[in-house]
C-alpha cells in the first residue's frame, strides 16, 4: 500500500504564497493598517481590510515553541518521526508554524534562540522550514520574557 502525502490546498488567497516559495522567497501579507499577517487570508485579521499586498521576508526568525512528536497520527509522517513543529516569530512579526530541520528530537532549541529560513521541497511543494542560526550568543524575548529557563526550561513549551 503506497502511502498518499498530505497536500497543500492551493486557493486564490494563497497561490501567490506558494509560488513565492517556490522561487524561494517567504512572505507574509502586510494591510494598509500596518498590521502584518501569517497564515494567507483574504481580509486582514485586525482591521479586516481588504487593501493588503505581499511582503518579503528577511528569513530571519525567533522560535516561540515546540513539541517533539514521537508517534506519527498520520502514516504520511511515519519515516519522519521523531519530529519537531515549532512555533517561529519572523523579524517582520508575523508568527507561523514550521519545523527546525536540524534538530528533529528537539535536542539544542531554546525558546528565543535565533532561526533561518531554509525553504525545501516536500513531495513536490517548496516548505518554508527554519533552522538554528550559525552562532546565537542572545536570546531573544518572546512576550517580555528574556529567558528560556522562566517560560519552559530547554525543553519547549510543549515537550
Amino acid at each position: 500500500m503506497t502511502v498518499q502525502a498530505i497536500r497543500p490546498e492551493i486557493t486564490p488567497v494563497n497561490k501567490p504564497w506558494w509560488d513565492s516559495l517556490s522561487a524561494g522567497v517567504l512572505t507574509f501579507q502586510t494591510c494598509a493598517c500596518g498590521n502584518r499577517w501569517l497564515p494567507p487570508r483574504a481580509l486582514c485579521p485586525a482591521c479586516l481590510g481588504s487593501e493588503w499586498c505581499w511582503t518579503p521576508a528577511s528569513g530571519r526568525a525567533t522560535l516561540v515553541s515546540w513539541t517533539v512528536f514521537h508517534v506519527a497520527y498520520h502514516e504520511a509522517f511515519a519515516h519522519r518521526v521523531p519530529y519537531n513543529v515549532a512555533a517561529v516569530e519572523l523579524a517582520e512579526g508575523p508568527r507561523m508554524i514550521t519545523n527546525v530541520v536540524d534538530s528533529p528530537d528537539g535536542s539544542g532549541l531554546r525558546i528565543g534562540m535565533s532561526l533561518t529560513l531554509t525553504i525545501q521541497q516536500q513531495d513536490g511543494f517548496a516548505i518554508a522550514l527554519f533552522q538554528m542560526a550559525p552562532v546565537d550568543d542572545e536570546l531573544r524575548p518572546v512576550n517580555g520574557q528574556h529567558d528560556s529557563q522562566s517560560i519552559a526550561g530547554d525543553r519547549g513549551a510543549f515537550s
